[in-house]
Order: structure tokens, then sequence, then C-alpha cells
């Protein structure tokens, strides 16, 4: 079989954007937050932890840290107990207070706005930087990509790339899909990855994209 050319596989992707954008009409980032600074510290959190338990732990957190500077004079020992149950607490800890004093001392206590401001953050790497530019500040800098993510772009042929390369993986589908679509085909493919492109078992049978699908009843 002839490889897909690059033309013929934008088509592909904005049939897939339209079906999924029909398909998961509540799609949107999965972290509660009322602010930037709420949405990085759910997002560090986020690491090896499930949403929902995030959620959970974030409740009563944002309610006794309203700001950067709250974070920051954190005693180092009450934070790690408030977020023990999200996994890797001190390394977590421990850099949300960075992350936060930086924030103060740099930014006038205000999260940056910006890619390279955020990714110098202690423990902001890209894909944190892109759900909070995304997300709170409705910038589309790049495609967040996570395990979901990576799991169905590759399943529809978007990308070759591994699961352990999400740099590449987010290359190779912002060539793809519009500038303007990027913070939202993230959380299409994440949707679509909890609810139907499953990991153990993908109901391919019953999934709006079989068609556009080169994995479909082979997985």
């Amino acid at each position: 079989m002839p490889a897909e050319s690059k033309a013929r596989k934008k088509r592909r992707v904005a049939k897939i954007i339209d079906i999924l954008r029909e398909a998961y009409p509540d799609a949107r980032c999965a972290l509660d937050h009322t602010n930037p600074l709420e949405l990085l510290v759910a997002t560090v959190l986020s690491a090896q932890c499930t949403d929902r338990r995030v959620n959970v732990v974030t409740k009563g957190l944002f309610a006794r840290y309203r700001t950067a500077a709250d974070y920051a004079a954190a005693e180092p020992a009450a934070l790690e107990q408030e977020i023990r149950s999200t996994g890797f607490f001190r390394n977590k800890a421990a850099n949300i207070r960075a992350a936060c004093r930086q924030i103060v001392e740099r930014h006038g206590g205000k999260v940056p706005d910006t890619m390279e401001a955020l990714v110098a953050l202690p423990g902001v790497a890209r894909k944190t930087a892109n759900v909070v530019l995304g997300n709170a500040f409705g910038r589309n800098e790049g495609v967040v990509v996570d395990t979901h993510v990576a799991r169905v772009a590759g399943r529809l042929g978007l990308t070759a790339a591994k699961k352990t390369q999400p740099e590449r993986i987010e290359r190779d589908l912002m060539e793809l899909v519009g500038r303007d679509d990027w913070t939202m085909f993230a959380h299409w493919l994440i949707f679509h990855g909890r609810r139907v492109c499953t990991a153990r078992k993908p109901d391919c049978p019953g999934c709006p994209l079989n068609k556009l699908c080169p994995s479909a009843g082979k997985v």
C-alpha cells in the first residue's frame, strides 16, 4: 500500500476533527481550576496521577493557597503531606514552591503567559506549559501530548514516533492540525482515548473514526 501523502493526511485529519468535534462537544481540560496558577499547580500534580485524584486534592489545596507567594512560603513538610496522595509528593512540592518563588520574584506574582517563561520555571516542561497556555490563556502554542494523545495519534497513523517521544509526536500533530485547533485537538483525542480508543480494548466497531483509522480492527 503506497505511503499516504502529507496533503492526503491533512484532508483525513480535517475529517477526523469534524467527527471528534461533533462526538465530544463537552471536551475540555479535566483539571478543575479557576485561574492560571491553579491550573499550573494542578498540572504539576497530575504527573503519574489521575485527574480525578488531583481534583480531590486541589479542592482543599486551592482554598489554603491562593497566591504564588502562599506556595513559595509554604512549609515543605506541610505541603508534601497535603499533596501526598498524588505520588512523587516530595519532588512535586519542591517544584511547586520553587516555581512559585520564581513567579513572585520574576513575574510579579502572576503566572507568565509565554512558552519561554513557563518552561524556565522549575518542574515545568513543554507539556505543562501547553496545558496552561491553551486552557488558562487561550493561546495555541502547541499540542498537549499525554498517554492518550500518543496512543490515539499513533493508531490513527498521524505519527510514527514512539510513545516515549512526545515532542516528536507534538511536531507531527502541529504539522497536520490547524493552529486554531491545537488545544482542542488534544482534548478530543483524550476524550476519545478514555471513552472509545482505550489502551487494552478499543471499541473499533463502535468507533466513529473507524473508516478513517488504519488500525481499525487490528489492535
